[in-house]
């Protein structure tokens, strides 16, 4: 299991109240039988829209943009996340390489689906949120630093508090978000049970 305290790296922008997972992970791709290969398809519809306008002399959208390309922390506003429950979103987000979200607020669904793959979704304020926006826009290259020990998001020598409900975090600095981890610490258990069921050993 693996013990998450620390995600450090440039970050990604991407500006908008109630971004929804449609528009993350648009639902003809949820028909996929794994999820390999669904980074590629994130915010499709979104990025060809913004892509045309920049065509025309306007900004492409931050997931198109080579500039953001390494980004392991995304920035947002409030109540991402929300709309449908798949899964496909942050598992789309995290094979992207982004291994935190630093928003206003998240919708609770995407938040579970993002703790159980390990993808800490931390909140701060809508002023912090705003000044690191800006910061990563007018300097993409900046390093952000997301600590679950200190409770704080830092680029530079600025520094913002970040709440994280505490069984969240609990589970980020003891390994315990994976679940399929814990599990497989003990086979002999697993074993004894599966040999106690009917339905396993009956047939």
């Amino acid at each position: 299991m693996s013990v998450i305290d620390r995600v450090s790296g440039t970050a990604l922008p991407l500006r908008g109240d109630s971004i929804d997972t449609d528009r993350i992970m648009p639902a003809r791709f949820l028909r996929a039988i794994t999820f390999s290969g669904l980074e590629a398809h994130l915010f499709e519809d979104d990025r060809h829209e913004a892509d045309a306008r920049a065509s025309a002399g306007g900004r492409p959208h931050p997931f198109s943009d080579p500039a953001y390309a390494s980004a392991t922390v995304l920035l947002v506003n409030a109540n991402f996340g929300c709309g449908s429950s798949r899964e496909h979103a942050p598992q789309a987000l995290h094979r992207r390489g982004i291994r935190a979200v630093v928003g206003e607020s998240f919708s609770e669904i995407f938040f579970s689906n993002s703790v159980a793959l390990g993808l800490p979704c931390v909140t701060v304020s809508r002023d912090a949120v705003g000044a690191l926006m800006t910061l990563v826009e007018q300097n993409p290259s900046a390093s952000v630093d997301v600590s679950l020990t200190e409770m704080r998001v830092t680029t530079g020598g600025t520094g913002y508090p970040l709440t994280l409900a505490g069984s969240a975090r609990e589970s980020f600095l003891t390994g315990h978000w994976d679940a399929t981890g814990l599990l497989l610490r003990e086979p002999d258990a697993i074993a004894r049970v599966a040999n106690a069921l009917p339905y396993v050993t009956g047939f």
